[in-house]
């Protein structure tokens, strides 16, 4: 029989080895992956009511949109059109990326506003900037001057119940009249206003370890992009898991980090697209 001692004895060195294996507590951790829809640029324009479809079989659950306009919507389709698309076919939509070009170059938040309304119909929780063009990165004045327009994007996306999101490339991370805009961005946004979704590939590709940045900015990167890097050429993408970049360990290793949404983006296919994605998602689930 067990008395009260003997069973705290035990129930310490169970906890301790809980301790030493954190790993195998948290083996499984039943992640729904997204897919960036900028895979199938070229086809959506015409193809988006049979590519939604064919995405949702390859086993994602969520999508990642991209190219929105008040003119022309998602490629043809309203906001309200696209939502019952995607709701047919079981998505959600926690995020999308959004041009915010006339915005940067006037001022005018007209196309903030418009991001916002589409945002809203679909019921994302993020909009995301995809991408900086060069005249508002290639000086300090430049950086500085740009962060305070993204600051006052992310104020008013706020304001609507929403949030706004940074996605990174390669340039954020030179070295720019003594500053590096993503240094820049992290220290000079509120973590009320702004997150940001982390390209893992581009990140790598600069030279820089994404687990640093997600240790040493925690809660920040509530997004990520999982995009594979070519072993022959890593200008290129490849499916993930045929690539050099170790997203075994990686994924592994980001639970702790605050990430909430894992995004699978690759822009180059030397195979079908769709059955490049799901290889891609197969060798996800398996790994996590």
């Amino acid at each position: 029989m067990i008395n009260r001692r003997s069973f705290l004895q035990q129930t310490s060195i169970i906890s301790a080895g809980m301790m030493l294996m954190p790993d195998l507590l948290t083996a499984k951790t039943n992640r729904q992956y997204g897919l960036q829809l900028f895979a199938f640029r070229e086809t959506l324009p015409k193809e988006v009511n049979s590519i939604i479809p064919k995405i949702a079989q390859a086993g994602y659950k969520q999508v990642e949109p991209f190219g929105y306009s008040k003119k022309n919507g998602f490629w043809g389709l309203t906001a309200s059109e696209f939502k019952k698309l995607l709701d047919d076919n079981g998505l959600t939509v926690p995020s999308a990326h959004y041009s915010l070009d006339l915005f940067l170059s006037s001022g005018d938040t007209a196309q903030v506003e418009e991001a916002i309304e589409a945002a809203k119909i679909l019921g994302q929780k993020y909009i995301v900037l995809p991408y900086l063009p060069e005249q508002y990165r290639n000086s300090a004045d430049a950086m500085n001057a740009v962060v305070d327009k993204i600051n006052i994007a992310a104020d008013k996306i706020q304001q609507a119940g929403l949030k706004m999101a940074y996605h990174n490339h390669d340039f954020e991370f030179k070295n720019i009249g003594g500053q590096r805009l993503f240094d820049l961005l992290l220290n000079n946004t509120s973590s009320k206003q702004l997150d940001f979704e982390m390209d893992i590939y581009w990140v790598i590709r600069s030279g820089e370890d994404p687990l640093k940045w997600l240790q040493d900015h925690p809660n920040r990167f509530k997004l990520v992009h999982i995009k594979d890097m070519e072993k022959a050429n890593p200008a290129l993408n490849t499916e993930i898991g045929s690539g050099n970049i170790d997203y075994k360990t990686i994924l592994k290793k980001i639970r702790s980090a605050g990430v909430k949404y894992y995004i699978v983006e690759q822009e180059n296919f030397k195979m079908d697209q769709f059955l490049s994605i799901e290889k891609s998602i197969n060798y996800l689930k398996q790994i996590s």
